[in-house]
């Protein structure tokens, strides 16, 4: 199975200046107990504004840079490449960033979206998805406490077939 795990705005925004925007330590709390002990691939960028490879995962960089190496971590040169990385997993995660999530919207299986019920201004998008083609598997609603300054919900949407 491939899924995209992904923290988004109400208008889309995922990110700017190549970095988040946000801080909810309960999403990304959910982010690393999904993606634990699996496969993550992402682009160049998206890894170096992680500054290393995400500990207890398999990290795969999508990179058009031949000379691009990353202590640590798989590289490799299209995003075909990265899935066949990833294919011996039960569940690879496509992690981004914008132009990485809009090659794979086609290939994936699940999308796990975060939605944060707040706008940013930012330079980075999620493309639209059709709510057409998924169905929604499950649903937890968070309000927003001491540690997140923002409501969000976090889905599962399965593809339809």
């Amino acid at each position: 199975m491939l899924s995209i795990i992904v923290a988004v705005s109400e208008n889309n925004v995922i990110g700017k200046d190549n970095d988040l925007i946000w801080k909810l330590p309960r999403d990304m709390r959910h982010f690393k107990e999904t993606t634990t002990g699996h496969y993550i691939i992402m682009g160049r960028k998206t890894f170096e504004s992680n500054g290393r490879p995400l500990p207890n995962r398999t990290n795969v960089i999508i990179t058009r840079d031949k000379n691009y190496t990353a202590e640590g971590c798989v590289v490799v040169h299209s995003l075909e490449d990265a899935i066949n990385e990833a294919k011996n997993d039960s569940e690879g995660f496509i992690i981004g960033g914008g132009e990485i999530y809009k090659k794979s919207m086609s290939l994936i299986d699940r999308i796990y979206l975060t939605k944060i019920h707040h706008e940013f201004e930012g330079d980075t998008f999620f493309p639209e998805i059709n709510i057409e083609d998924w169905t929604e598997v499950d649903r937890r609603d968070f309000e927003p406490d001491e540690k997140n300054k923002y409501a969000f919900t976090i889905l599962t949407l399965d593809r339809k077939r």
